[in-house]
């Protein structure tokens, strides 16, 4: 979009939030870059240029609005659209593999070479993948910085960076504000001190802004997670909290929460929705994953998705648009971990919700990673692939044809045959799904549209689409609603929402 200037200006102009991050605006004159969205009076024109990403715009020389905050708009909706290698590369570099991996980790992921990833990105984004891991790493040493009380030192490694000297010169050129002096920014705008003070204590009102650190204990920051309104939160977390496997997830105080694993360590988020933002409350072992499981709970929450062009392409089908009108904004319910929906789309193959938790919470006491959670009833981690690939088939309440088929595709996952994550070809991911005894269509498209984020994924056979769609006048057979369902891409994943909103399962509901 950025190459739009006419189309730019005027969403510049309106202030829309609804393009922040879509684009960002670069002012020739003052040398600062601001999200669409940014409160101060639009520059003329002539002195406006404009980028695809917050890097770009670091990388030809401009720094942060403090106004705005433009490095923390939501992210670009288009990456979660598309399954070529850049948006793939992007999905990786937000899930933080440069940092682990390193561009050549990337670039292997994506079966491509260096070179080709770095020509593909710079030639889209105006930014290499290094500098899109960089831009990635000031935001959340910004987000340290300002909203816990760990020595900046700390900061530095925790955020990524290799050096203090790193860390020191990219705070001041992207900010324009040293790490010391972004901390008592915060401080002031907070009527105190960001330093620690406990858990709850409630500090900021922008997005990012948090909660201190406790001495000796670990570290719990709140933020906010921004998205593009409407929101509609009925299915979303009903679905979450329907089907929560209990020891991993559960519905307590109004929030979702759920244990995470992290690379260097484990984490415990909490997840509430509130009118403009996901409050977020994340509790981790290890600061470095800080960047990273923000990361995997805008991706659980579908929090980049464009619910505008969403609903105006479903609402164009006069039976689907009573449906988008009454409750506009509905997301796709995902996961912070593809291998774990496969595991329990397998488990709740032709079985109702609760018999699937309760096959999932056996096989999380019996194989999961035990955690400490003072603040709720949270008990495990959701055992990896590797730590169920030698359970004992036998010992397994389901009938033997599921057995096989949960057992082959725990051998696929340990033994990297079938890799499921953000950098997944979503094509040869369903292939590879279909290849597997006991995948039929259903499993395959659950785990495209739940796991690998495929907005198109569609589920044809599925009871509740078949009957709802029966109940509107749609085609009920899988075929006829297939081709009647070609009007709906590429979104036909939220039609789904829509069409499963039409039933009473607590799925649709916000838990009381």
């Amino acid at each position: 979009m950025h190459t739009d200037t006419e189309r730019c200006v005027r969403a510049v102009r309106s202030k829309d939030s609804r393009f922040d991050g879509w684009f960002f605006t670069a002012v020739l004159t003052t040398r600062i870059y601001c999200r669409p969205s940014c409160p101060v009076v639009p520059p003329k024109p002539e002195n406006m240029v404009f980028y695809p990403s917050a890097a770009a715009c670091q990388q030809a020389g401009f720094r942060a609005c403090k106004r705005c905050r433009p490095d923390t708009s939501p992210g670009s909706p288009e990456w979660n659209a598309r399954a070529d290698a850049v948006a793939r590369a992007m999905r990786l570099i937000r899930d933080g593999v440069v940092d682990r991996e390193g561009v050549p980790g990337l670039a292997a992921r994506l079966g491509y070479s260096t070179r080709q990833i770095e020509r593909q990105l710079l030639a889209e984004l105006g930014a290499g993948p290094l500098a899109l891991a960089r831009a990635q790493r000031a935001q959340t040493a910004r987000l340290l910085i300002e909203t816990t009380g760990l020595p900046l030192a700390d900061v530095a490694f925790a955020a990524g960076f290799a050096s203090v000297r790193t860390f020191n010169d990219t705070v001041r050129e992207v900010f324009a504000l040293s790490p010391s002096e972004l901390r008592a920014r915060a401080a002031r705008a907070t009527g105190g001190d960001t330093g620690a003070t406990g858990p709850g204590r409630t500090a900021g009102t922008g997005d990012g802004h948090g909660t201190g650190r406790a001495p000796g204990t670990p570290g719990v920051i709140a933020l906010r997670l921004p998205y593009r309104s409407p929101l509609n939160p009925d299915n979303l977390f009903g679905h979450l909290a329907a089907t929560a496997v209990p020891g991993v997830e559960e519905w307590r105080d109004g929030a979702y929460r759920r244990t995470l694993a992290l690379p260097h360590g484990h984490g415990i988020v909490a997840l509430t929705p509130r009118p403009d933002h996901i409050a977020c409350r994340l509790s981790l072992t290890d600061p470095r994953d800080l960047t990273l499981a923000i990361s995997r709970c805008r991706w659980l929450l579908d929090l980049d998705a464009d619910p505008v062009a969403v609903d105006d392409q479903l609402r164009a089908d006069p039976l689907l648009a009573p449906l988008v009108d009454k409750a506009p904004g509905r997301r796709v319910p995902r996961t912070v971990d593809a291998a774990e929906f496969a595991v329990r789309a397998v488990l709740g193959q032709q079985v109702s919700t609760a018999a699937a938790r309760t096959h999932a919470a056996r096989l999380v006491t019996a194989h999961g990673t035990p955690v400490d959670d003072p603040e709720g009833g949270l008990t495990h981690l959701f055992p990896e692939p590797e730590a169920l690939a030698a359970l004992d088939p036998g010992a397994l309440a389901l009938p033997r044809s599921r057995r096989t088929t949960l057992t082959t595709l725990i051998g696929a996952l340990a033994g990297g045959s079938l890799r499921l994550g953000p950098g997944s070809d979503w094509d040869e991911a369903r292939a590879r799904l279909a290849a597997l005894p006991g995948f039929g269509p259903w499993t395959v498209e659950v785990i495209a549209m739940r796991a690998l984020g495929d907005p198109d994924a569609f589920l044809p056979t599925d009871l509740g689409v078949r009957r709802a769609a029966a109940g509107l006048g749609l085609p009920s057979t899988p075929a006829a609603l297939t081709t009647r369902a070609a009007a709906w891409r590429p979104w036909r994943a939220y039609a789904v929402q829509y069409l499963w909103a039409t039933d009473t399962h607590p799925v649709n509901h916000l838990p009381a």
